[in-house]
């Protein structure tokens, strides 16, 4: 897909969550408070979906990220339908591309972001969905209906969406205005030594590849190349790679600069009021995360998940999911109810001029090796 593509999706999303900002705000951390129910936010019917008198499967297991799930949903879940869902977590999306490649069967439900979409339905990892199923994919915004990797929700449903930058604690530190503060390491700084990146290959080198003025897609062995220096370069001044507990020991003081997801930081705030996002000047990365089901499960399986999707497209389990991880909803039943001070903070859905300096990560084909290789070499430089 061409970068035109990616500003004019951004563009789109853009519109969707201007029309609900306001104010800046902090997230609540409680349940907001719940309007009158409308046809959007109505929660559905709580009988099971017909499906050929396929009865659902008793306990499914969800494939996710860490700590991206309220807990009490799947309680809530439970409670309602019979069925118990158990969680297992994977740290970056090749790890979780690596198991399902691999054979690894025994998960109902994934999720994978963008780009892994687009690799596992080219590789015909993925069920289809059976909308029958999930009446609640109504409840998307037009955008997330028609997203350019899964156009119609065919294998997946969009789970949550935010922005990769810096986060960092305002007691200690300036906020940095540029990826330099990574590639450019500064041994008399305070955060030299107590930073991280996170362990993830097309995040690592996306940052890298917009740091150099490059799209984070290119396939260009010559820039791939010069990102791998730079990344190399900036081991001097990491604490390490990190993917699963990177705003903790932000929270903690522990570490002072992290490179991660927006929604993260905002969590580790709640526990230190210090800690704040930004996206570098030069830009940054936007995703979306999905919701789908993993090909080869039983119709059992399928329908268990299937219900599961539809529950947390409801606006109430959705706005329960955002209000839990600070990410931004696709959902506008959700939206709806979590009102202006989330929808309207921008460090969770980003205002114009931040979100046209974000770019989507996108499936490179055989270049995808070629990443891999590189970051293995990143990661092994003494």
């Amino acid at each position: 897909m061409e970068r035109n593509a990616n500003l004019l999706w951004i563009a789109l999303i853009l519109i969707a969550s201007l029309l609900l900002a306001a104010c800046g705000g902090t997230p609540a951390q409680t349940p907001a408070p719940q309007p009158a129910a409308t046809e959007a936010s109505q929660p559905a019917a709580t009988e099971e979906p017909a499906a050929g008198g396929v009865e659902p499967a008793k306990q499914i297991v969800i494939y996710n990220w860490s700590e991206y799930m309220d807990p009490e949903i799947y309680t809530l879940f439970e409670e309602e339908f019979g069925i118990k869902v158990v969680e297992d977590n994977f740290s970056n999306n090749e790890e979780l591309l690596a198991k399902l490649q691999g054979g690894a069967t025994g998960y109902a439900l994934i999720v994978p972001s963008d780009y892994t979409v687009s690799i596992m339905i080219e590789e015909g990892l993925l069920e289809q969905l059976d909308h029958n199923n999930i009446p609640n994919l109504a409840n998307l915004t037009p955008t997330f209906r028609e997203v350019p990797y899964d156009p119609g929700n065919v294998y997946c449903a969009p789970y949550d969406w935010g922005s990769t930058g810096l986060g960092y604690n305002s007691a200690e530190m300036d906020a940095p205005a540029s990826w330099s503060i990574l590639f450019e390491p500064d041994p008399e700084a305070p955060f030299f030594g107590r930073t991280t990146m996170l362990d993830d290959t097309r995040e690592g080198f996306a940052a890298a590849l917009v740091y150099l003025g490059y799209s984070v897609n290119t396939t260009d062995e010559a820039q791939l190349n010069e990102a791998k220096d730079l990344l190399i370069k900036a081991k001097a001044g990491l604490a390490g790679y990190d993917s699963d507990t990177f705003e903790n020991l932000l929270a903690s003081g522990e570490n002072l600069l992290a490179h991660g997801w927006n929604g993260d930081f905002l969590i580790a705030q709640e526990e230190n009021a210090d800690i704040s996002y930004v996206v570098p000047e030069e830009g940054g990365v936007i995703w979306v995360d999905n919701i789908c089901i993993p090909k080869g499960v039983s119709p059992e399986e399928k329908l268990a998940a299937e219900m599961f999707i539809d529950f947390i497209l409801r606006g109430d389990i959705g706005a329960m999911l955002s209000e839990f991880n600070y990410y931004a909803s696709p959902n506008s039943a959700a939206e709806e109810i979590l009102g202006e001070e989330f929808t309207g903070d921008p460090a969770v859905y980003p205002p114009e001029e931040v979100m046209s300096r974000l770019q989507f990560i996108e499936p490179v084909g055989e270049a995808e090796s070629i990443f891999q290789r590189l970051w293995d070499e990143v990661k092994s430089a003494q």
